[in-house]
């Protein structure tokens, strides 16, 4: 089944009006050929798409699905004249990445940077997500690429393998596991934590393995930054776990110490997910391409 673009505009003009006359004029265009284009429409569906009523018009289960698709195609074409205006302007495209906190916070930003220095003139919208809304965004298409950890369920994304990061204790320098050059998870339930937030892959992982043994992290504080949660150690509210490579620029500044967490599951493999890598945009999949060098 082909369908013009013409007529789809005509139709998602009629679907908002809900009236021939005032579709009409929006479109500028006699009530009658938006009629024709209408009655067109609907031979080739098979099915009403409208119920006509004396004052108005009202869609069809048909008329609602073609509306959906329809919504989707316009969205791709205002999508793709932006990145084809971009070209025209010197600009070379963009990628759309959405990353969790500790890749952020880490390698990825220098990946980034050492990226540009090779395509400088591709831009980068950049969000900062937990793992379960950037499959999501993945998935729904809103972002391009995604960095998770593995634990992230990627709910059928295709991935690749990024870094490894190694989680680490935080603690006071004072702290009875200061000094201690490693530590068991065990040990470490035995004191209150400051946590990251509930839907971080930090903080699944952490109440993954505590019920494995029959017990719970003791969260004494949720916050969502690396800095606070650091912060709040310094000031002895709590132990908390992140990356090591997060941790040792507060390591000096709060007088903390960082205690190796004797576990094999510490050290993370994070991941690079797209619905299909293969049909990624081409600066999407050079971008790939350098992370995975």
């Amino acid at each position: 089944m082909r369908h013009d673009l013409l007529s789809l505009e005509i139709f998602m003009a009629v679907a908002e009006q809900r009236n021939l006359t005032k579709a009409s004029q929006l479109c500028h265009l006699a009530t009658s050929a938006v009629s024709k284009r209408i009655s067109e429409l609907e031979e080739k569906v098979g099915s009403p798409l409208f119920v006509r009523y004396p004052r108005g018009m009202e869609l069809t289960p048909a008329g609602q699905s073609l509306r959906h698709y329809a919504l989707q195609v316009n969205e791709t074409l205002q999508k793709m004249d932006q990145e084809l205006s971009e070209y025209g302007a010197g600009i070379k495209g963009h990628v759309r990445l959405h990353a969790i906190t500790s890749a952020l916070a880490q390698q990825l930003s220098l990946d980034i940077g050492t990226f540009l220095e090779t395509y400088p003139d591709i831009k980068f919208d950049i969000e900062e997500r937990v793992g379960a809304a950037i499959v999501r965004a993945v998935s729904d298409g809103r972002a391009d690429v995604g960095i998770i950890a593995e634990q992230t369920p990627s709910l059928g994304l295709e991935t690749l393998a990024y870094r490894v990061d190694e989680l680490v204790i935080a603690v006071p320098d004072h702290h009875p596991l200061a000094g201690q050059a490693q530590a068991s998870f065990e040990q470490v339930l035995l004191y209150e934590f400051i946590g990251p937030h509930v839907e971080s892959s930090v903080h699944l992982l952490l109440t993954e393995q505590a019920e494995l043994l029959g017990k719970a992290v003791r969260q004494r504080v949720r916050v969502s930054s690396f800095e606070c949660m650091c912060r709040m150690v310094s000031t002895n509210l709590g132990i908390c776990i992140l990356p090591r490579d997060v941790l040792r620029p507060y390591l000096r500044p709060f007088q903390l110490q960082a205690v190796t967490l004797a576990e094999p599951w510490a050290k993370r493999q994070l991941q690079i997910v797209a619905r299909r890598f293969e049909a990624l945009p081409p600066t999407a999949r050079a971008f790939v391409a350098h992370l995975t060098a």
